[in-house]
């Protein structure tokens, strides 16, 4: 009853974690340089590789003497939380095959196996959450990592059966449900920007003595070699997490300013110096006239002409004399001769007498006229 509840936990924890999986990051519709990068967070694997009971910790005591190899296949799906840390859903099936069952010791106290003999243990089904944790980041000079090394370590739920057999008997043990502990190293090779090649090599602790059908004193083991790939979900612009070089973006952040400020320089100085030209022909004479080219509105003005302050030459009014020719006639001349002779003064006086005003009204008369 209590492996039953665990089993529809898990699976229900397993379902809970896969089903935001397509709840990715809203991509950045700011195109600046300084604004926040986004990432891709949510990835998909398969992979598929051999099965075996030998391991890098078997001693010298092995329940069975020969390892047979047998197709083992897998998934997981995983997030991506820091850039060197992600969690997974994982799923593992295959088979696991041993040779020769441990019999006793002999007389120096080396273990004796049985000829003829083996087991054949079928993971009908195991899910498992565990941590990976990303070594390093290597590239070379890239923002996407070319190489990176992982551990991986966590805690799952299987279940599986066991036959075991000899030369002249077998026994069948049904399908019975386990914990077991999952760990792993490996590395991941960058094929493109969203796809990685996934190479590792895992040993299943199994927290059970008779996964392989043989009750001994110590837990079973097996191990799973696999080769396989890895999908990055969500928008193709955006690089994942687990593959991005911060120290790579930001040496390729850093050359591309270097270059646009190399650009805006080269441009400021080619602006200034059409300035400086524009400047030396707009306060430049090009008429001679003591005014600038940029205020002459009157360019071209002939030398010495006289211009006012817009270099337009000034229009001199000139003074007209008018000449009045006076003619004098014989009768014009008796008249003064006339007026003249009878000009008398009192005695003694420059005073006229009124008896020559007549005479004098006359020449003004004239004069008038």
């Amino acid at each position: 009853m209590n492996f039953k509840i665990t089993k529809s936990a898990l699976l229900l924890a397993l379902a809970g974690f896969s089903g935001s999986v397509m709840a990715q990051e809203t991509p950045s519709t700011d195109g600046s340089r300084f604004s926040t990068q986004q990432f891709r967070t949510w990835s998909v694997g398969v992979h598929a590789g051999v099965t075996t009971p030998r391991t890098l910790f078997d001693g010298k005591f092995r329940d069975f003497q020969t390892a047979k190899e047998n197709l083992g296949y897998g998934g997981y799906i995983k997030k991506q939380i820091l850039p060197s840390l992600g969690i997974q859903a994982e799923f593992l099936a295959g088979k696991v095959e041993g040779l020769r069952a441990q019999t006793g010791v002999d007389v120096n106290g080396n273990p004796t196996y049985l000829a003829g003999s083996g087991f054949a243990s079928r993971i009908e089904w195991s899910g498992a959450i565990t941590a990976v944790y990303n070594i390093a980041n290597i590239n070379i000079n890239n923002e996407n990592a070319v190489l990176i090394p992982y551990v991986k370590a966590g805690a799952g739920y299987m279940s599986s059966n066991a036959n075991t057999y000899t030369s002249a008997t077998s026994a069948y043990q049904g399908y019975d449900e386990r914990w077991y502990i999952p760990t792993g190293i490996g590395f991941k090779v960058g094929l493109t920007k969203g796809i990685n090649l996934d190479l590792g090599y895992d040993i299943n602790f199994v927290k059970s003595s008779t996964f392989d059908g043989v009750n001994r004193a110590t837990n079973d083991k097996f191990t799973y070699a696999h080769a396989g790939l890895e999908f990055a979900l969500g928008s193709k612009e955006k690089p994942q997490l687990q593959n991005y070089s911060s120290l790579a973006a930001l040496r390729m952040q850093s050359k591309e300013e270097s270059e646009a400020l190399r650009r805006a320089l080269s441009t400021a100085e080619q602006n200034a110096q059409r300035d400086r030209e524009q400047y030396a022909k707009d306060m430049g004479d090009d008429d001679n006239d003591g005014v600038a080219n940029k205020f002459d509105k009157c360019a071209g003005t002939p030398a010495n002409t006289v211009v006012d302050g817009s270099g337009c030459p000034i229009k001199v009014q000139r003074e007209i004399v008018k000449e009045t020719k006076v003619v004098v006639t014989e009768a014009d001349r008796k008249v003064v001769d006339e007026a003249i002779k009878n000009l008398e003064f009192d005695l003694g006086k420059s005073t006229i007498r009124s008896k020559s005003y007549a005479t004098l009204n006359t020449v003004a008369a004239l004069l008038v006229e």
